[in-house]
C-alpha cells in the first residue's frame, strides 16, 4: 500500500470508459483512500450485454485481488441486478471465498442505503426504458423493497453524460409526484451528471435521494472503517449513519 493511501486502498470496476462519476467518487472521498480504477467497455446498454458482461467483471476482480487492494467495488448496478438480489449475492459470495477481499455492487451498497436510512416505499428514476426497468424492481423487490415504479427517462445510452441536471430534476419529480407515500427516491446508474441536484430534491421533495455515487461514497467509508461527513450531496453523506 502506498504511504499517500494510508487510509486504505479500493479498487474499482467501472463498466464504460465514460469520465465524470469517477472524477466525481475521487472529489468526494476523505483524503487518504486510494483508488485503483480499471474499465470494461459496456456500449449498448442492453439487458443481453449486461448478461454477458459477468466474465469480464471476474477478470477484473481477479486482477484487482493481485493488487492486494482492501475492497473490491465492481461499479454499474444493471450487469448484476440483472441476476437477481439472490444470485448477485452467491456471485459475490464465490468471488469473496477466492479471493479473501471484501467485494460489494453499486447494487448492494444502494440496498444497505435504503435500509439505513429505514425506507420501505420507494420510487426509482432511470436512464433507461422498457422491461429492463421491470428487472431493476424486481431486484428491490427481492431485497425487501414496496417499488411503487421505476420510471425510465428516454436517452440513448451514449449521450446520458448530456442530460442536464435540470431535465433529471423534472423527470425525478414528476415520478415522485406521481405516486403519494413514497418514502425515498432511488436513482439508478452513474452516468448522469446529478450531483448538484441531490440536496435540492430532498428539501423539495422533503424524502432522501439515493443516487449511487454518495451511496458508494458512504459504502467505501463504513467498510473502510472511515466516518467524514460530506456537506451538500445529501442525507446519506451528511450525516453518515
Amino acid at each position: 500500500m502506498s504511504y499517500t493511501s494510508w487510509r486504505g486502498v479500493v479498487g474499482l470496476i467501472k463498466p464504460t470508459m465514460r469520465t465524470g462519476s469517477l472524477e466525481e467518487l475521487i472529489r468526494l472521498l476523505p483524503e487518504g483512500i486510494g483508488v485503483l480504477p480499471l474499465f470494461l467497455r459496456i456500449q449498448r446498454g442492453t439487458e443481453d450485454e449486461f448478461r454477458q458482461v459477468l466474465s469480464a467483471y471476474e477478470e477484473k476482480v481477479d486482477e484487482l485481488a493481485e493488487h492486494k487492494v482492501d475492497l473490491i467495488h465492481p461499479e454499474g448496478a444493471p450487469p448484476f441486478m440483472v441476476h437477481g438480489y439472490k444470485g448477485e449475492e452467491e456471485v459475490i459470495r464465490q468471488w469473496e471465498k477466492k479471493h479473501k477481499i471484501p467485494i460489494v455492487t453499486a447494487g448492494m451498497t444502494q440496498v444497505e442505503a435504503l435500509k439505513v436510512l429505514k425506507v420501505k416505499k420507494i420510487v426509482g428514476v432511470t436512464y433507461f426504458t422498457g422491461k429492463i426497468n421491470d428487472t431493476f424492481s424486481r431486484y428491490f423487490v427481492e431485497a425487501g423493497f414496496d417499488v411503487v415504479a421505476m420510471e425510465g427517462i428516454s436517452v440513448a445510452f451514449e449521450d446520458v453524460g448530456r442530460l442536464s441536471s435540470q431535465e433529471v430534476y423534472a423527470h425525478t419529480r414528476k415520478a415522485f409526484l406521481r405516486h403519494p407515500g413514497v418514502e425515498a427516491v432511488y436513482m439508478l446508474g452513474s452516468g448522469w451528471r446529478t450531483l448538484d441536484i441531490i440536496s435540492l430534491l430532498e428539501q423539495d421533495l422533503q424524502v432522501p435521494v439515493v443516487h449511487p455515487v454518495p451511496v458508494r461514497v458512504w459504502a467505501i467509508q463504513k467498510r473502510l472503517h472511515v466516518r467524514q461527513p460530506v456537506k451538500g450531496y445529501g442525507r446519506l453523506l451528511e450525516e453518515m449513519p
